[in-house]
């Protein structure tokens, strides 16, 4: 199937065929002069999670390009190839195929946040710089007494399907009671709503299973001195103080590995930032624009 476009309040919706997929993304205007933008999402979310950042980057002169990564959102969704190797192939001839006249700043959040650096340490020269939003420094196997046996169980997502979408709606209110109703409408598109008004995650069990083996495996801190471009690390310190304390020691050795590196810690924040706090985080990002640092 060939390109489509569909007007929306936010953005403007296109798909696009990538190694048989349909990829399914927004894209915003912006000017040929100033640095485009391309977003990743993270594990069981959407490409809508970015649309508050979107409009301000938009809003500042950005071209932006929002992703439902494979499996996600209204991206195709074969049964199998979650693996690395697969999502950021889908990204990088993404990238090709958007015909940018300037290379994108590629920004992912979370499990985004391991596929921009994945896509970075070996596409050196695609991108002009890197932006990890609270993803990208961790690795599951580095915590402590973590097993595969163990991550499978605790982080296996609850069942959700047939969840009344109104149910849904209060849960992520009393969840994130500081989040705008914007910020919890846009979460809500992590879930297809059926006929019924029930709810289920647009990404199924087993494939977020097989992604979240391949995050088991992925090994982030071999892939830190191979990154060529500036990264901007944007960590969030919120909840369990061992969990921050750890994380923190994760950015800590990401940005020594790292050959440019830049942090700017979300304190008291969520880990979906971009959700929590877009005006902070596109003033972060477009800071690091105007003072030259992803100029290299």
């Amino acid at each position: 199937m060939g390109e489509q476009r569909a007007a929306q309040a936010t953005g403007l919706d296109r798909w696009l065929d990538v190694r048989g997929i349909q990829l399914h993304f927004k894209e915003w205007p912006g000017e040929a002069s100033e640095a485009p933008f391309v977003l990743v999402h993270g594990l069981s979310s959407n490409l809508r999670t970015w649309e508050g950042l979107a409009d301000l980057l938009s809003a500042s002169g950005h071209r932006v390009v929002a992703v439902d990564q494979r499996g996600h959102g209204l991206s195709g969704k074969p049964e199998t190839g979650y693996g690395f190797e697969e999502v950021t192939a889908d990204i990088r001839e993404l990238i090709g195929a958007l015909g940018f006249r300037r290379r994108p700043i590629v920004a992912g959040q979370s499990w985004g946040g391991a596929v921009v650096l994945d896509l970075a340490a070996l596409n050196p020269g695609l991108a002009s710089g890197i932006i990890l939003v609270d993803g990208g420094f961790m690795e599951l196997s580095s915590r402590p007494g973590a097993t595969w046996g163990r991550v499978s169980v605790e982080l296996r997502p609850p069942q959700l399907a047939g969840t009344p979408r109104s149910e849904m709606l209060e849960r992520m209110r009393r969840f994130h009671p500081d989040w705008t109703d914007e910020g919890i409408d846009r979460t809500l598109g992590n879930f297809e709503v059926l006929p019924d008004g029930t709810v289920r995650p647009w990404l199924t069990l087993d494939r977020h299973m097989q992604i979240l083996r391949a995050m088991w495996d992925h090994r982030t801190s071999q892939l830190y001195a191979r990154v060529e471009e500036p990264a901007l690390l944007c960590p969030a310190a919120r909840g369990d103080p061992a969990r921050v304390a750890l994380k923190r020691e994760g950015v800590a050795h990401a940005s020594a590995a790292l050959p440019r590196a830049r942090v700017h810690w979300f304190e008291d924040t969520d880990h979906d930032v971009h959700v929590h706090r877009p005006n902070e985080l596109a003033r972060v990002i477009l800071d690091s624009v105007a003072d030259g640092f992803f100029k290299g």
